[in-house]
C-alpha cells in the first residue's frame, strides 16, 4: 500500500465535504481499517456514501483544525475513482481512496474496513504521521530529564507514551520503545 505502514497511521480523512483527523489501522494480513465513534459527519458520509480518502500531510496545524472546525469547500477537489466521484483534500502530499464496509458495530462504534482503489503522490517525500512516532519523540524528551531526575510525573509521561507505541507503532517504533524501557530502567 506505499502510503500506509504497520500500525496505525494519522491521515486527515475526507468524507463529503468533510475533513477529520483520524488512525488508519494496519496489521499483517488484514486489510486497512478504522474505528468511527457514532454521530460523527465522518461516520454518517461513510454509510450513507461509502467512501473515504486518507489524506497524508506535513502541514501539522491542519490536523488541529479539521479536529475542531469544519472544512471550507475550497479546501477540497473531486476526484473519479473507483467508480465514484470522491473528494480529497488540496492541501495534501498524498492521498489513497478507499471504498467502505462496516465490519462491526457496537453501542458506540463502527469498525470500518477500507479498500483501496486509488493513490497519488502530490509532492515528493510524503511522510505519513504514525502515532507511535510522534510518542517515541515525547517519550525520549520525558527520558532526557528522567535519568537525571528519576521524577515519578516523568515517568508516568514515559510509561503514557510506551503504551501508546505499543499500541499504535510499527516494528520500528516498537524496537525503540524497548531501548527507552532499558535507559529508563522500567
Amino acid at each position: 500500500m506505499g502510503l500506509l505502514g504497520e500500525g496505525i497511521t494519522e491521515v486527515i480523512a475526507v468524507t463529503k465535504d468533510n475533513a477529520a483527523p483520524m488512525g488508519i489501522i494496519v496489521k499483517p494480513g488484514m486489510s486497512p481499517r478504522m474505528i468511527l465513534f457514532k454521530g460523527s459527519a465522518t461516520v454518517e458520509n461513510i454509510l450513507k456514501h461509502g467512501w473515504v480518502t486518507a489524506n497524508f500531510v506535513s502541514d501539522c496545524y491542519l490536523y488541529p483544525q479539521y479536529a475542531f472546525s469544519n472544512a471550507a469547500p475550497s479546501d477540497f477537489s473531486e476526484v473519479f475513482v473507483g467508480g465514484v466521484m470522491m473528494q480529497r483534500l488540496l492541501g495534501a502530499d498524498a492521498w489513497m481512496g478507499f471504498l467502505t464496509r462496516v465490519l462491526h458495530e457496537t453501542e458506540e462504534t463502527y469498525y470500518i474496513e477500507l479498500m483501496p482503489v486509488a493513490s497519488e503522490y502530490i509532492r515528493e517525500d510524503p511522510r505519513p504521521i504514525n502515532r507511535g512516532f510522534n510518542s517515541v519523540i515525547d517519550a525520549t524528551v520525558h527520558a532526557t530529564r528522567y535519568v537525571h531526575s528519576r521524577d515519578d510525573s516523568l515517568k508516568m509521561l514515559i510509561e503514557y507514551h510506551l503504551g501508546i507505541i505499543a499500541k499504535c507503532g510499527g516494528p520500528r517504533e516498537r524496537e525503540a520503545g524497548v531501548l527507552l524501557k532499558e535507559i529508563c530502567g522500567l
